[in-house]
């Protein structure tokens, strides 16, 4: 369990035969949801060799195939910055204001509706790396709920790790285009119910684990089940937290 919570506190990436590569994929969703937008500063070689346990070679070589598509763009002793969005959006919902209940309420019945058949989908069509995945956006999600961080990424990774575990590409576009929207949600939670925060961070981490064992035994009406319960919670607990 130490184990695992090492990993997740640091973002080692999962083995695959081309690290680089899985580091390009991961700086690159941070792009998409707008966690690095168009003139961020990467952080340095360093700071990516500590982040996700890989060699100095390979942050490199995923740096230079950044931009040489044009991701990113570096400054001679200044450091490397985000060229700009990769791509357009079919699909695109403005992050809600942080005084808009009804935003934050009508992104989380869009949700409720997308994830549940995405959960489903994925719990029949999963594969074993599908699941490793997931497995390793839990981890991440209960250790940030552990460190009492920030768990707005943590939790955003695992609901596209299972959207991705769908294998029907247009539920991870659209939960990618909502992205910047369902993070100000999870932002909401603990900014304004800090009085309950330890009851809902209980509550979150067994929902989310309640979806992972349904997926896990490919169970779909379970998944289901599970995915609707957790998001129509989340609407109750922003409801509450607005008040």
């Amino acid at each position: 369990m130490l184990e695992h919570a090492k990993d997740a506190r640091h973002n080692v990436l999962p083995l695959r035969r081309d690290l680089a590569l899985t580091l390009v994929e991961a700086l690159e969703e941070r792009i998409r949801l707008d966690v690095l937008k168009p003139g961020d500063k990467l952080p340095t070689e360093a700071t990516l060799m500590s982040q996700f346990g890989v060699s100095r070679t390979v942050v490199r070589d995923a740096l230079s195939r950044m931009k040489a598509a044009g991701r990113v763009q570096s400054h001679q002793g200044v450091g490397t910055f985000v060229a700009g969005h990769m791509r357009s959006r079919p699909f695109c919902v403005d992050g809600p204001d942080a005084d808009s209940l009804a935003d934050a309420l009508a992104v989380l019945e869009l949700r409720i509706g997308l994830e549940s058949e995405a959960a489903a989908l994925a719990a029949q069509r999963r594969t074993a790396d599908d699941l490793q995945q997931i497995h390793h956006a839990y981890e991440a999600l209960r250790v940030a709920l552990a460190e009492e961080a920030d768990t707005a990424f943590a939790d955003l990774r695992f609901h596209l790790a299972l959207s991705r575990a769908s294998h029907s590409p247009h539920f991870a576009s659209v939960l990618e285009a909502l992205g910047p929207a369902a993070v100000s949600t999870s932002i909401l939670e603990r900014a304004h119910a800090s009085h309950v925060n330890l009851a809902w961070e209980l509550e979150v981490l067994d929902e989310h684990g309640s979806i992972l064992g349904a997926i896990e035994r490919q169970d779909a009406e379970s998944a289901r089940a599970a995915m609707r319960l957790h998001l129509t919670k989340s609407r109750e607990r922003r409801r509450a937290a607005s008040v």
